[in-house]
């Protein structure tokens, strides 16, 4: 190499720092105006990201975190002049921080010694320097852990949810909320055919279910019936402003309640009769609903109502009691047998208490929530037995206004119980989605016989009161 050749190369060497400096400016911009045009909540977060960065590699080695390395690297070998050999390095763990509303999300690298084990241990130190209410550590990938930093407790911070009006990509996905680490959870409900949802009035039940209408009417591939047991007409109560997306609809009255079940129950045995026929297949779920045969979900809201035991010897109370008892026998059979020809039962109570839905319906639905309780026993009847295994997650703690909105449900394939803030969905935004929406409005029944023209769903046996259709 030349003189020439060393002069030439120095000379680009301000041009390279300055290109530095310019990309370090801008970056410095983007930095800033992120943070200026944060809310409040998020720029606590971002000044607490930029806190562990700065504090990791002290905080690491004060917490066990971090491991000592006594071989040198080949660079030290190279560069030691004498006999005495390099100084033992110390490692620590590598570390990605993103923050976000609640907190941070910390993605760390693990080392020799410091793996999973030793970060979840650490978990309580970590929160209180990281000034967290809670930290939680999982698996991310092998090699790799996940940290969950809450700054602010998202089991106390009412959240909203305004429906986007788009077709969901998954329709039978169920967001329901975020749990206490600010995570989403949703449930599938591919192949379920029932859920319950218990709690005490007032606290989110109907809001929950409310979030799930309005997510899935985009869709015309789902058509929703709903029994509400708290009004006698459909223009009051909490589905009013969604009437125009329901198909059916039905209040206390246990005849016209009656009348909507007995007419599922038809299109029930309706649909299994011909499911091979106009699908090809003995399930929906394997091709999944569609436009001519769409996922019927019925909504049971104080599903007490319907199912209550009527006591007395008067005339009137023997037919209530009667037409009680039929109204479980005909939602058994929808939730027992509606799974695969694409059925729903969503069934809402403040205690599913064997008296308000009946033991033989509630134990066959997989998927079980329960807001605020007041009691165990009807913590134990929402969610099972297990709940008495982990009383810091039971609903009798959730009875303090600030806990309205808050469920627990149990984790799939997870040891113990998931505790989730639901979020507010405003009344107008319903009614506008249901607006928007209401052309997509179609009765199953009528959907199955444009395809079955030989099929009647208004016929039934007179020999048997178990409304067999007929063919016309």
């Amino acid at each position: 190499m030349t003189l020439n050749d060393v002069n030439e190369g120095l000379g680009y060497a301000p041009v390279l720092v300055g290109v530095g400096l310019a990309a370090l400016a801008v970056w410095g911009l983007v930095w800033a105006a992120r943070y200026l045009l944060a809310d409040s909540m998020m720029r606590d977060s971002i000044r607490q990201a930029v806190r562990v960065r700065w504090g990791w590699k002290r905080f690491a080695a004060m917490a066990g975190l971090s491991v000592t390395d006594k071989t040198p690297s080949a660079m030290a070998s190279l560069s030691t002049t004498d006999a005495k050999p390099p100084k033992p390095r110390t490692l620590t763990p590598t570390l990605k921080v993103k923050p976000d509303q609640f907190g941070v999300v910390v993605r760390a690298g693990c080392l020799p010694k410091v793996g999973l084990e030793e970060f979840q241990k650490a978990a309580p130190y970590i929160a209180d320097a990281w000034r967290c209410t809670r930290v939680s550590v999982s698996q991310d990938k092998p090699g790799h852990v996940l940290i969950r930093g809450v700054r602010v407790d998202p089991l106390i911070t009412k959240t909203s949810h305004t429906p986007t009006g788009k077709v969901p990509e998954k329709l039978a996905t169920w967001g329901l909320g975020v749990d206490e680490y600010a995570q989403a959870v949703s449930v599938d409900l591919t192949e379920v055919p029932g859920v319950t949802v218990a709690g005490l009035p007032g606290f989110g039940k109907t809001s929950l279910i409310n979030r799930f209408i309005c997510d899935c009417a985009p869709s015309p591939a789902v058509q929703i019936a709903v029994a509400d047991g708290k009004v006698m007409a459909a223009h009051e109560g909490d589905y009013a402003d969604l009437m125009d997306r329901l198909f059916a609809f039905a209040g206390s009255d246990l005849k016209e309640a009656n009348a909507l079940f007995r007419k599922l129950v038809r299109l029930r045995r309706a649909r299994s009769t011909s499911i091979k026929t106009v699908l090809g297949r003995k399930d929906m779920w394997h091709g999944g609903p569609s436009v001519a045969w769409p996922w019927v979900v019925l909504i049971i809201d104080e599903a007490h109502t319907y199912f209550r035991d009527h006591k007395g010897s008067d005339k009137e109370t023997k037919q209530l009691a009667a037409l009680a008892a039929q109204n479980a026998r005909l939602v058994e059979e929808l939730v027992k047998m509606g799974r695969s020809v694409g059925i729903l039962v969503i069934l809402a109570t403040q205690k599913s208490t064997g008296d308000a839905i009946p033991t033989f319906i509630r134990d066959v639905c997989p998927v079980g929530l329960s807001f605020a309780q007041k009691t165990t026993d009807a913590a134990v009847a929402a969610l099972g037995d297990d709940i008495r295994d982990w009383p810091d997650a039971s609903p009798t703690l959730l009875q303090e206004p600030a806990y309205v909105g808050v469920a627990v449900m149990k984790t799939n394939g997870q040891k113990g119980f998931t505790r989730l803030r639901t979020p507010y969905v405003n009344e107008e935004d319903s009614a506008h989605i249901a607006a928007r929406t209401a052309h997509l409005t179609a009765d199953p029944a009528d959907l199955l016989t444009a395809q079955l023209p030989g099929l009647n769903l208004t016929k039934t046996d007179p020999d048997n009161d178990s409304m067999t259709p007929l063919a016309a």
